[in-house]
Parts: structure tokens; C-alpha cells; sequence
């Protein structure tokens, strides 16, 4: 929700980059494990303002394209003059991810009413390069005016896939001590105060093969079990901070085979460590439970995973404070919420950086028909520029 009017900082040639930059971000398709080129368009537009790009080696270690990105803009001349006789002068990070869910059809963004959306029946892929789009135009913007303070962009890939980059990320890299993410489809003011843990459940039912015309009675079907450990779970919202889903489940190999095999990929998260294992331990033992029923006789091996671990950040923390001050400077009334999603601000907080999720206006993401507004485009770059000048301040003031 807007508070007040807000007199723009931003120029119409910066508007023209923005809304640009975003349309060809979507255009390139950067599933997760395919970011390369999306990637490479990064490296470039960053490059043309004399920013280099480091890519790290999350690539090779996850088996993907390419790694995550990290660039450094130092601050303004003079202000960095007077950091000279701090520690070594302070340091922001803002951090976007490159990569999309799959995609049902090829991207075409297109204007429509105020809203950029995709053309075909599709994800649009504002989530994320809303925010990657925006960070590039915040780096142009601090390359000609300047800022009182150091600021990293760090671009990761594989975030759709349990955070993968941001996980395979060296934090030790960082010189921040505050980091920002964009990424919470939801309306600009909203700030991420809490985010679950979420555990990853692998099963596999492994049965007995058979003719399923002639001797089913001798088979023992591992699609069979699996359907019954689904039935028997306790799926969807459990609770206000507690969900539980199957994702996937593929197996057998025939129609008229009694299917051998069968695996499924299950999640839980929860705002609560307690409660998320919980619930772990209930949808594992209806696994055992299916694949012992008379009617199935399986063997079933599981795997638990912690793919990450939540947070929650109390409301005076500084990076909190700042990210308040920002939004309100820039018209917009804070909002602190709890999410059932994650971001790479779960991982950035695991590994020491204080790090706080913001709403970057994106709307029905991960769904055909997603799509954001310019206006929430440029209000996330006022935003971005608000935190600049918010802690560039704290630099410059004077100690008490």
C-alpha cells in the first residue's frame, strides 16, 4: 500500500532500459541447470559499464551451465576517500536469481494495460528476472551518480531447485554486512520477516514383476503402494505454518506389466523446526506402512533430506530497520509477513549475512499468467535506491 505521493528518481531513458532489460531477461529461457545464456546477458550488460562479473564453480559442482555471479561497484570517489580510515568502508548486498521454473511455452513478453505478461500460455519468468532487470538498472544508475557506499550483486542459478546455487556459494566471498534478495511475489511494502525449513523426502517402492493378464497374482505392483502411502498422508496446508505435498511419482514400465518400481518426491516445510520433522516422520512411516500392506508386500527405500533451514527476524534488526525506512521513503507502507516459500535470504542468513526478502510486485508466479506491473518494476528500482541512500547515511554520519 502506497503512503504518499512519491517524486520519482528515476529518468525516462532509465524507465526505457528497465522495462527493455526485463523483456529480453524473459526472453531468454534459463530453466534451472540452463541459465548460461541469461547468464552471459548479465555479464555483458554489466560489463558495459565497466563492472566485471566473477562467476564461481556452483556449475561444475552441481553438474549445470554455468555458476553464480558476483559483482562489486565500489562507492562514489569520495566516499570512499572518507572510508579510508574504516574498515576498509562498509558493503551492501543485493542479490537476484537467473533461473525460471520449466517452462510451458515459448516466452513472448507482451504490454498489456500497464502489465508485462507472457503472450502464450506460460510463466512470464518475472520470477526472477523482475528483480535481475532491476539490479542491473541499479548498477547503472550508481556507475553515473555514485553511492556513499559498496555494493555486491550477486546473480545465483538453480534457486527454483532448492536453492542449489546460493547453497554451492562460498558466503566467506562476501565483504556485506547486510544482504537484500528480491524475490516474494507479492505487492511492494511486504518484507519477509519469517521463512520454513524445508525437508526433501525420496522413496522408491521396489516390487516383483509380472504378466498382468496372465499371472498378476505372482506380481507385487510398487505403483500399488506408492498410491496407497499417498492416500494415507496428510497433504496441502496442515496447519498456518505447515505444508506438506507429493511433487512427483513416476514408475512401471508397461501397461500390462505389474510395475516393479516406483518412486515419488515428497516436501514438507514448516515455520517450526519441531513441527517440520514432525511431520517428516509421520509421511515416512506411512511409506513403511503402504509397502507392508498385504496387498503390496514392497520393499521401499527412503531419504530424508534438510535442503534448508528458516529464519526469523525480529522487527529491530538493522537490516529490518533499513529496508522500513526504505519503503517508506519511497511511499510505501512496510508490511512484515511469514512465508510458506523460500528464498536464497534462507541460505545468505544460514551462512552469517543478515539478510531480509522483499516483495518485488511480482503476481501469480510459477503459473500461466504471470505477470507485473512497469510501476512495480520501477517502484522496486526507487526501492533498491532508497536502501542505497538508507545505508550510504549510516556510513556517513558521524559516530557517537
Amino acid at each position: 500500500m502506497t503512503v504518499g505521493p512519491l517524486q520519482s528518481r528515476i529518468g525516462e531513458l532509465e524507465r526505457r532500459y528497465l522495462s527493455g532489460t526485463f523483456a529480453e531477461l524473459c526472453r531468454i529461457e534459463s530453466p534451472s541447470g540452463s541459465e548460461r545464456q541469461c547468464a552471459e546477458r548479465v555479464i555483458a550488460e554489466l560489463r558495459a559499464i565497466g563492472v566485471s562479473a566473477q562467476e564461481d564453480d556452483a556449475g561444475s559442482r552441481l553438474g549445470t551451465e554455468c555458476g553464480n555471479l558476483l559483482a562489486h561497484i565500489p562507492a562514489a570517489a569520495e566516499a570512499a576517500a572518507d572510508e579510508r580510515d574504516r574498515d576498509g568502508g562498509r558493503c551492501v548486498l543485493l542479490c537476484a536469481h537467473l533461473d525460471t521454473v520449466p517452462l510451458q511455452a515459448p516466452v513472448e513478453p507482451a504490454l498489456i494495460d500497464g502489465y508485462w505478461e507472457n503472450a502464450n500460455p506460460g510463466i512470464l519468468g518475472a520470477d526472477n528476472k523482475a528483480a535481475v532487470a532491476v539490479l542491473l538498472a541499479l548498477a547503472r544508475h550508481l556507475r553515473r551518480e555514485g553511492a556513499g557506499l559498496d555494493v555486491e550483486l550477486l546473480f545465483t542459478v538453480g534457486e527454483e531447485a532448492a536453492l542449489a546455487g546460493a547453497r554451492a556459494f562460498d558466503c566467506s566471498r562476501l565483504r556485506s554486512e547486510v544482504g537484500y534478495v528480491f524475490d516474494h511475489a507479492s505487492p511492494i511494502g511486504e518484507v519477509i520477516v519469517a521463512s520454513p525449513s524445508h525437508f526433501r523426502v525420496d522413496a522408491t517402492f521396489n516390487g516383483v514383476a509380472a504378466h498382468a493378464g496372465i499371472r498378476p497374482e505372482q506380481g507385487r505392483s510398487a505403483i500399488l503402494a506408492a498410491a496407497h502411502a499417498i492416500a494415507s498422508m496428510r497433504l496441502g496446508r496442515l496447519d498456518e505454518e505447515t505444508t506438506a505435498n507429493v511433487g512427483s511419482i513416476s514408475g512401471g514400465s508397461a501397461m500390462n506389466v505389474v510395475a516393479e518400481r516406483c518412486s515419488l518426491v515428497a516436501e514438507v516445510r514448516s515455520l517450526k523446526d519441531e513441527r517440520a520433522e514432525q511431520e517428516v516422520a509421520a509421511l515416512v512411516a506411512r511409506l513403511h506402512e503402504a509397502a507392508n500392506l498385504p496387498e503390496c508386500e514392497c520393499d521401499v527405500d527412503v531419504s530424508v533430506q534438510r535442503t534448508f533451514a528458516g529464519y526469523r527476524l525480529a522487527a529491530s534488526r538493522p537490516a529490518v530497520r533499513a529496508a522500513e525506512r526504505a519503503l517508506l521513503a519511497c511511499g510505501h507502507e512496510p508490511v512484515r509477513i511469514a512465508s510458506g516459500g523460500a528464498s536464497d535470504a534462507n541460505v545468505l542468513i544460514a551462512g552469517g549475512l543478515e539478510t531480509v526478502n522483499l516483495a518485488n510486485g511480482t503476481e501469480r508466479n510459477h503459473e500461466p499468467g504471470e505477470r507485473v506491473s512497469v510501476r512495480a518494476l520501477e517502484d522496486m528500482l526507487e526501492v533498491a535506491l532508497a536502501l542505497i541512500d538508507e545505508l550510504g547515511a549510516e556510513v556517513a554520519a558521524p559516530a557517537r
